[in-house]
């Protein structure tokens, strides 16, 4: 795609900035980057999601900078990213070590171990709060003391963790079990997506998906493109720990590994109904497992990435949701973005061969009619 430069670009350019810096302090009010994130966790998760990163400051930061946009926040952060060394691989995370805060399943009223609502809008009406609109640091310091009170007696020091809905139900010899598989999985980031994918390849791509465009095909397959119509086994969100190998020592033991932080993700399992046919013909239910896993609080997208993994194991070519390319090519953040943003860039070459093709086709028609 050719384009050609304008005169006294650079100049424009440089206003366009300064413009941008004014609009965002003419407001005389500055955000500071705690603020960020003390107050919208749920926008720093999603921002480190799509930008595949899990570093909150940053998150929170590029927030900042992009001035509440979505999309500009994750293609500063993924281009950030980009320039980050990668000097370790983290050993397999075991997600039954998760430290639970919300755990909740919509299959079962009593799961093992119980459910915890833990912190959500799910129970909560959409009205408008004015009280936040007068609220002060001796309200916030009255609230915390009070609700700090409540909590005292409760034995908080031991951890527990919690078996997964699935094991419980594969023990019922109602799911399959399957031999685990230690294949090296496929880097996305370092090597581009071949198609047909493998399920590693897939899986990276959903979870690095913009949250809007993973959520809308997710929901279209609701709706009857796919029919993909799951229950939720169950859904987790909590920390997980993370460990690395020494750097000139392979196959440690799991007591030597070295700890290098946690990291807060949400897991989904789906159970999704399949008819099979058996030997005698006759039509039989199966379950199948759709999993979705994401930086931070993110359910929404974490249910529709599980729903969208179950239907790319099942492709199905009558459905745009079974369709890996289709699916894969255009849910990702800075793709999409920014090839519908690049149409505001010049094509005066482009164009000017357009219009020049239809003066020709135009004046020629005008001709062979006189």
């Amino acid at each position: 795609m050719g384009y050609v430069a304008v005169k006294g670009g650079t100049k424009a350019i440089e206003a366009s900035i300064d413009r941008l810096k004014y609009d965002r302090l003419k407001g005389n009010e500055i955000v500071e980057i705690n603020t960020i994130l003390a107050t919208m966790r749920t926008l720093v998760d999603q921002v480190m999601s799509e930008a595949s990163l899990y570093a909150p400051f940053l998150a929170a930061l590029a927030i900042k900078q992009a001035g509440g946009s979505m999309e500009e926040a994750v293609f500063l952060l993924r281009a950030h990213r980009s320039t980050l060394p990668r000097n370790y691989y983290s050993e397999t995370v075991e997600v039954e070590k998760m430290f639970v805060e919300r755990r909740v399943s919509a299959s079962f009223k009593d799961i093992p171990g119980g459910q915890f609502l833990g912190a959500t809008n799910d129970y909560t009406h959409r009205l408008l709060d004015f009280n936040l609109v007068e609220e002060s640091m001796e309200d916030h310091e009255q609230w915390l003391a009070e609700y700090k009170k409540g909590l005292e007696g409760i034995n908080a020091t031991e951890i527990q963790y919690f078996p997964k809905v699935v094991d419980y139900l594969r023990a019922e010899g109602l799911f399959k079990t399957y031999p685990l598989d230690d294949t090296t999985p496929k880097d996305v980031t370092k090597e581009s997506i071949q198609f047909p994918s493998d399920r590693s390849e897939r899986l990276q791509v959903l979870t690095r998906g913009q949250t809007g465009a993973v959520t809308a095909l997710g929901y279209a397959s609701l709706r009857g493109y796919g029919q993909v119509h799951p229950t939720i086994g169950e859904v987790r969100v909590g920390d997980i720990p993370i460990h690395v190998n020494h750097p000139y020592e392979k196959n440690q033991d799991e007591e030597d590994l070295f700890y290098i932080g946690e990291i807060k993700v949400t897991e989904v399992e789906s159970f999704v109904p399949v008819p099979v046919k058996k030997n005698d013909r006759k039509e039989e239910l199966e379950f199948e497992i759709g999993y979705g896993i994401s930086f931070g609080q993110n359910e929404t997208k974490a249910i529709a990435m599980s729903i969208l993994d179950q239907c790319l194991e099942s492709p199905h070519g009558e459905f745009p949701t079974h369709d890996e390319e289709f699916v894969l090519l255009h849910i990702d953040s800075v793709e999409s973005t920014g090839f519908i943003s690049h149409l505001k860039l010049p094509h005066y070459v482009t164009f000017q061969s357009k219009l020049d093709s239809m003066r020709q086709v135009k004046k020629g028609g005008k001709t062979n009619a006189n």
